[in-house]
């Protein structure tokens, strides 16, 4: 019985360590002094750690998020454009090549064929709780992990970039069958 009592303790006490340290949301303290270190550009050091010659990358987390996000939005916007600043995006170049292709006057039959839905990723995010703050001032707030919304920021620009990728294939194909139903329309 009392081998008993003190394994379950043990593993009472690893389950709450462990649980303790598997949050990924606490901050943990980092050790990022080096010495005799040069810098390379503003973030970015060289130098010595625990002996080891390194190079440290040393980045404040609120920038951080701003470029990724800019990044992010940017890229969305390369590949749906933009209606506030009237940019069509790889989304636009696409269906209006769609359009020349299906008109009559380039050979097309009169009937623009197309199946693909715009879907803007960012516009699904950031629902506010709307109140008042600790100064009875009317706020809406939207609260996420730090963590949390770094990884998504980072899957939306894989995502996008995929797309990318994808609309700017799509667009040439698009453009050499345009050619292609011009050149044999002349002939």
């Amino acid at each position: 019985m009392g081998q008993r009592k003190s394994i379950l303790g043990l593993l009472v006490a690893f389950v709450f360590v462990a649980g303790c340290k598997s949050n990924p949301h606490k901050a943990e303290k980092i050790e990022t002094e080096i010495k005799g270190h040069g810098e390379v550009n503003g973030d970015t050091a060289v130098g010595i750690k625990d002996g080891n010659m390194i190079v440290q990358k040393k980045v404040a987390m609120n920038e951080e998020l701003r470029r990724l996000q800019i990044e992010v939005y940017e890229l969305e916007d390369q590949v749906y454009g933009n209606r506030k600043y009237g940019s069509k995006g790889l989304y636009g170049k696409l269906r209006d090549c769609k359009m020349e292709l299906a008109d009559t006057k380039n050979g097309g039959d009169g009937k623009m064929k197309w199946t693909e839905p715009m879907d803007r990723i960012t516009d699904k995010e950031d629902e506010f709780k709307i109140g008042l703050d600790e100064k009875d001032k009317l706020v809406g707030v939207s609260e996420e992990f730090l963590k949390d919304r770094l990884e998504r920021f980072k899957g939306y620009k894989n995502l996008l970039m995929k797309r990318q990728d994808e609309y700017e294939e799509k667009v040439a194909i698009c453009k050499n069958d345009l050619r292609a139903q011009k050149s044999t329309q002349k002939d």
